[in-house]
């Protein structure tokens, strides 16, 4: 796989346009990445339309190496907020250091959801051109056809993960959610303190409104994008959040750096359960 180009994390790519921002200039570092690797594909499979324009919700898909076990299905979904895309461009990176490491990805298909509010991306807001929050919507009979489709798509691939990322212009330093299985919290000390060598973390005694120990909240807001309530064996469930005013490029490596420790560490207590 060619290396990828250093403008693709250029910060043009965020600048606010007079004109919309461009998701394909967006998503374009990940469909070359599809097309030079025998491991990563993409698909548009989530339709809808929106004040007359057609829309997709991409998704792309990366086996690693077969393992010894089942394959693990691990969601990561980003840009669910419009304004906050470093999540989506941490992930071509992500990508590549797979290709060149394919051990970190051994046993798992993951599966990328790189731009879950299309027309907020474009329009460089927060919420959907609805006027909605779409991460206030899962699991609430929303109308939303970005949200209805990712509840689909958490239905029927039934992850043994999710992870979300995310970004937060009122933190100095990375912090995190964890909800479902009881790894969460296992999974995501380690990945902060791996992402923790790009930039800080927020030791604050509370964080985004939530009780927090060391960045990690053990809490949520109604309708965040999880799991499917009520599963009697949840998957893990993480929610990654950078500090948004710190550099672009600290931001994407810290992002890497935590996703690969997941991996890792995830492959791992599997392998320990197992064999228990």
């Amino acid at each position: 796989m060619s290396a990828l180009p250093a403008q693709s994390l250029d910060a043009d790519v965020l600048l606010p346009f007079q004109e919309r921002r461009s998701i394909r200039r967006l998503l374009d570092p990940l469909d070359r990445l599809a097309g030079s690797s025998t491991r990563f594909l993409g698909a548009s499979p989530g339709h809808f339309e929106r004040d007359g324009r057609a829309y997709s919700l991409p998704r792309y898909l990366y086996v690693g190496p077969k393992g010894g076990g089942d394959i693990l299905r691990i969601g990561i979904f980003a840009t669910i907020h419009g304004d906050e895309p470093e999540g989506a461009l941490a992930l071509p990176k992500l990508l590549q250091a797979l290709e060149q490491e394919p051990g970190i990805a051994e046993g798992y298909a993951l599966f990328i959801y790189p731009v879950c509010n299309p027309t907020g991306f474009e329009d460089n807001t927060r919420h959907a051109r609805s006027g909605r929050d779409l991460n206030r919507e899962f699991w609430k009979q929303s109308d939303q056809p970005e949200v209805r489709f990712l509840e689909s798509e958490i239905w029927m691939q039934s992850f043994h993960g999710i992870i979300t990322l995310h970004s937060d212009d009122t933190s100095h330093g990375l912090y995190g959610f964890v909800k479902g299985n009881v790894l969460s919290d296992h999974l995501i000390r380690p990945a902060l303190l791996e992402a923790g060598r790009y930039l800080p973390r927020n030791h604050g005694a509370r964080i985004d409104g939530f009780n927090a120990e060391s960045g990690v909240i053990h809490d949520g807001y109604p309708g965040m994008l999880q799991s499917i309530p009520g599963l009697s064996h949840p998957p893990f469930e993480i929610t990654l959040e950078t500090p948004q005013l710190a550099p672009l490029h600290r931001q994407v490596d810290a992002l890497v750096a935590a996703l690969k420790t997941i991996l890792v560490e995830f492959r791992y207590l599997q392998a320990i359960a197992q064999n228990i």
